[in-house]
């Protein structure tokens, strides 16, 4: 072997010495990898726990459609005689029932009734007591499924359920609404988020 090839015992012990704390390095990252494993596991686990139950719960009890032609009214807002105009629209009852499961009151503030259609989503914010009542008032074919309106500034007590109906309008023709994608009602609590209920069973024709 040429002389030239040859490594001292010095050159030989800094590459020993290298290789070796190559080595090192690498358990040190892995290690390092392991722990931030460890430690995003452990995060992750406390906030899911950590999570507390939402306020209000709910269901959908029955749903019930009556497609409809309407009119518009005889006069404006401010008296004044108007030509009356035929639109369709469908009107949209729901049997609701809600439950507070906190240990504190919590204040229902407005319920949206959201149809998925063709062109995106249609919203209707569901009619006070009063306007729920003169819907039957002004058709009174709908007697059969009237109910008590569900207040839409009731205050439940804590472990407190209450159940009601309510009616939401649509100004769409019967198609549109046999053509929808989804419907899901959303329920506003003062203070808190908003709960989101879906029907569980088919919408009825009424």
């Amino acid at each position: 072997m040429s002389l030239l090839n040859q490594e001292s015992p010095e050159q030989m012990d800094d590459a020993a010495r290298g290789e070796s704390y190559t080595k090192g390095s690498s358990h040190v990252v892995l290690a390092s990898i392991a722990a931030a494993v460890l430690v995003t596991v452990a995060i992750a686990a406390y906030v899911i726990t950590g999570q507390k139950p939402p306020a209000a719960t709910g269901e959908i009890v029955e749903v019930w459609a009556h497609p409809m032609r309407g009119m518009t009214p005889k006069y404006d807002a401010n008296g004044e005689a108007i030509a009356r105009q035929n639109f369709e629209q469908v009107l949209v009852f729901a049997r609701v029932k809600l439950h507070n499961q906190s240990k504190q009151p919590i204040f229902l503030h407005q319920i949206a009734a959201n149809a998925t259609l063709g062109d995106g989503v249609h919203t209707s914010y569901a009619a006070t007591s009063v306007e729920y009542n003169r819907v039957f008032l002004a058709y009174p074919e709908l007697a059969p499924i009237k109910g008590t309106a569900l207040p839409l500034e009731a205050t439940l007590e804590p472990g407190q359920t209450i159940e009601g109906d309510t009616v939401s309008s649509f100004h769409i023709d019967k198609q549109q609404w046999d053509a929808r994608k989804g419907l899901n009602y959303t329920f506003s609590f003062e203070y808190l988020p908003d709960l989101t209920l879906t029907p569980q069973s088919a919408v009825i024709e009424q």
